[in-house]
């Protein structure tokens, strides 16, 4: 019977931190309806190994109100020491997308991490395009970021 109400108590504990995550996140973070950032990718690998690496539901942190997923305790500790450093420009949403002023999602699997920032695009089409001029597209993502950042991806579209 106890086995039980701590399995029941551990779900509702889990639900809540799911729900929590939902409500939380803004619209400054690409995150799924379930709250979770990088569709479930470790951040830190990507500095660490060169390579994104999934994150396990064991291992998460939450950031503005979103929910990370980390490969190791030791890449969570990093993050959660630092998340600045590891969390993705302009909150996980397309890099090009960001300079062309639209909040469009990154793919975790499309990435380049330039001046140790971590930038996601999202397909191959748009990779190579905005590889054409990298320092040219951050800089004018920089400057739109501060524009949209507050706004939903819907009103950016009208």
């Amino acid at each position: 019977m106890i086995k039980i109400l701590r399995a029941a108590a551990a779900g509702v504990i889990l639900s809540t931190v799911f729900v929590a995550s939902v409500f939380a996140a803004g619209v400054d973070v690409n995150a799924t309806s379930t709250g979770l950032a990088m569709r479930g990718f470790d951040p830190v690998s990507y500095f660490k190994s060169g390579t994104p690496k999934a994150g396990t539901v064991d291992l998460t942190a939450v950031h503005n109100g979103a929910t990370y997923r980390f490969a190791s305790k030791e890449n969570k500790a990093d993050f959660e020491e630092n998340p600045a450093k590891y969390a993705p420009a302009y909150g996980g949403y397309c890099a090009f997308g960001t300079a062309m002023g639209v909040k469009v999602d990154g793919d975790p699997k499309l990435w380049k991490i330039v001046d140790n920032k971590l930038y996601l695009n999202l397909s191959p089409a748009v990779q190579k395009r905005w590889e054409g001029d990298v320092n040219g597209f951050i800089t004018k993502a920089d400057g739109t970021w501060e524009n949209i950042k507050d706004k939903s991806p819907e009103s950016l579209l009208n």
